[in-house]
């Protein structure tokens, strides 16, 4: 039932005389309620304040932030854990524009996510003029969401979230953007017709089946390749069909390359895992099947020096037809879930499918096993101050040995290090910047993380991704979240040992040497500790974990460690003047 309240008619009318009412706060609520989604993250104020109190009193767990855009990050990586859209709640103009970076990193990613923001009156903001944060917030989102909605009437608040909710998860998932006007919230109707007016989604991302001749053309050519690759991004991840996709690659035989959030969907130490050899296998494979990548720069676009001289095949599963030939051509599209899609190729592969080359297998299983060697001496160095690999060591060995920890990473080469040193053994336990890099991505993400699946987090971030999401660390301590943050700590941007040639300031990627991270997080109550060997940082990781207590490492890394713009060096462009 509609949460109400009775209004009595002045003395003058009969005494007996009452009405049920609700109002916006009570239906935005309820609507939320019965459609299952009960955690929202955001940062309270004027117009949404009361409505956080409301929802909060309501049974829905209201995670206040420091910054909005934490917030978003949060509610975008809740989606993609959940596959229900991740809430990010917002006040008008600033808070709205704070969130937006994240509802754009959403849709970019294809997590499912809304932001709700509060916004001004629609008579002043249309004749523009002046009321307080007055901005026309539904035409600023809607260039960057899959889908944007206004509600101005409290009856169709039921309507509008439902609306928000199927194009959030239907289809490619996305971010979308809900506006809220200040009116709305206080606006009273009956209480009987507003719980009428609530509506409940049914079957919000219905399977996308398949086409037979589509799964007849995927297998056909994957049939005829002597050398097969299987590519898995974070939409098979997304997906959930895990158990379907284990047997697709088994039954197949043929080696698979997990992009940065598809590792652990198979273990990264299964025989089939070609991701120590990702050079070899995209440089010499004819036939590729991508299942939830995307053939964007993170694959060079299926083209150029990264995928040799061999021709290529390209098998493509996707939900969005237009996705096909967006760089290549594509030999043989599937279009439909990845479930429903790996499913019916797995039936079409019958009982005797015939094996790959072996040696196309075998020679990738050595190149794998040669690099593997050659990693191996790096991971054990223990020197002072700690190199990358030589801390990534460590932690590699706190995930082996607890593999329900779920990874957020995030860092110019804490990241690109970090995702091919350290092996993933579950699906959706590594958590990064995605498709687009964004930095500042983690606090919010391990937060969203710890408190979606009641799992304890390891948070590797680089000191420059840190200084974006930071404070964040107050909300972790505040919510007792067990989360451990590792700083990785080389005083600077890429590096710590840049000069400026022209002056007096520190040169602009350089940070304060000798920083006490772990000072941070010791001020809201949690736990710090500097750790300055490989060993003295798993021992610190394991404590912590152990414990279940907020903690952040302050991890010294040689300020000469780290390389510029990490592994994308060569999408910064130089210039190729000199200074004479």
């Amino acid at each position: 039932m509609t949460q109400a309240r009775k209004l009595k008619e002045p003395a003058s009318t009969a005494a007996d005389d009452t009405q049920e009412l609700t109002d916006g706060f009570h239906l935005v609520i309820e609507a939320l309620k019965l459609n299952g989604l009960t955690t929202i993250y955001g940062v309270p104020g004027i117009p949404i304040t009361d409505l956080g109190r409301m929802a909060q009193a309501a049974g829905i767990r209201v995670l206040s932030f420091r910054h909005e855009q934490s917030a978003g990050y949060a509610a975008a990586i809740a989606g993609f854990l959940t596959k229900k859209p991740g809430l990010c709640l917002t006040v008008s103009a600033p808070g709205f524009l704070n969130g937006l970076t994240a509802l754009a990193h959403a849709t970019t990613n294809c997590f499912p996510m809304i932001l709700i923001s509060g916004s001004s009156e629609r008579e002043v903001v249309d004749l523009q003029q002046g009321d307080y944060e007055e901005m026309d917030q539904l035409a600023v989102a809607r260039p960057l969401a899959k889908a944007a909605f206004r509600v101005l009437g409290a009856a169709d608040i039921g309507i509008g979230v439902a609306r928000a909710i199927r194009a959030a998860v239907s289809g490619r998932p996305g971010g979308v953007y809900l506006d809220l006007p200040a009116k709305l919230l206080s606006q009273v109707m009956n209480a009987e017709a507003g719980r009428k007016s609530l509506v409940k989604v049914i079957d919000a991302a219905p399977a996308q089946i398949p086409a037979p001749s589509a799964i007849k053309r995927a297998l056909d050519v994957l049939k005829s390749a002597k050398r097969p690759l299987i590519i898995l991004g974070k939409g098979a991840a997304y997906a959930q069909a895990d158990d379907a996709i284990r047997t697709l690659i088994e039954k197949s035989g043929i080696p698979f390359l997990p992009m940065s959030m598809a590792k652990g969907l198979l273990p990264d130490t299964h025989p089939q895992c070609a991701g120590a050899a990702r050079s070899t296998v995209l440089k010499d494979c004819d036939v590729a099947m991508l299942i939830g990548a995307r053939l964007n720069w993170l694959l060079s676009h299926g083209k150029g020096k990264t995928w040799g001289e061999a021709p290529k095949k390209f098998i493509q599963i996707d939900i969005e037809p237009r996705e096909m030939d967006s760089n290549v051509e594509i030999a043989a599209p599937v279009v439909g879930d990845i479930g429903s899609c790996v499913a019916a190729l797995v039936e079409g592969m019958g009982g005797n499918w015939p094996a790959a080359p072996p040696e196309w297998i075998d020679g990738v299983r050595a190149k794998r096993e040669e690099n593997v060697v050659k990693m191996a001496s790096r991971l054990m160095n223990n020197s002072t101050p700690m190199d990358f690999h030589g801390a990534l060591g460590a932690l590699r060995g706190v995930i082996k040995e607890r593999p329900d920890t779920i990874l957020v990473n995030e860092g110019a080469n804490t990241l690109d290090l970090a995702r091919g040193v350290i092996d993933m053994y579950k699906p959706r336990k590594r958590l990064d910047v995605g498709t687009w890099g964004v930095m500042g991505v983690g606090m919010g993400q391990a937060i969203a993380a710890a408190v979606e699946t009641g799992q304890p987090v390891l948070a590797v971030e680089g000191d420059s991704a840190f200084g974006f999401c930071g404070m964040e660390v107050e909300t972790i301590c505040r919510y007792g979240l067990p989360v451990c943050i590792v700083v990785f700590n080389n005083g600077g941007i890429y590096r710590g040992t840049d000069a400026n040639p022209g002056g007096s300031d520190p040169a602009t990627t350089v940070f304060v040497k000798g920083a006490r991270y772990e000072k941070i997080i010791e001020a809201f109550g949690g736990a710090g500790v500097q750790a300055e060997t490989p060993d003295a940082l798993k021992r610190a990781v394991d404590a912590a974990m152990d414990s279940g207590k907020p903690t952040l490492i302050n991890a010294v890394i040689d300020p000469a460690a780290g390389s510029e713009s990490g592994r994308i060096g060569n999408l910064n462009p130089q210039s190729v003047l000199r200074k004479k």
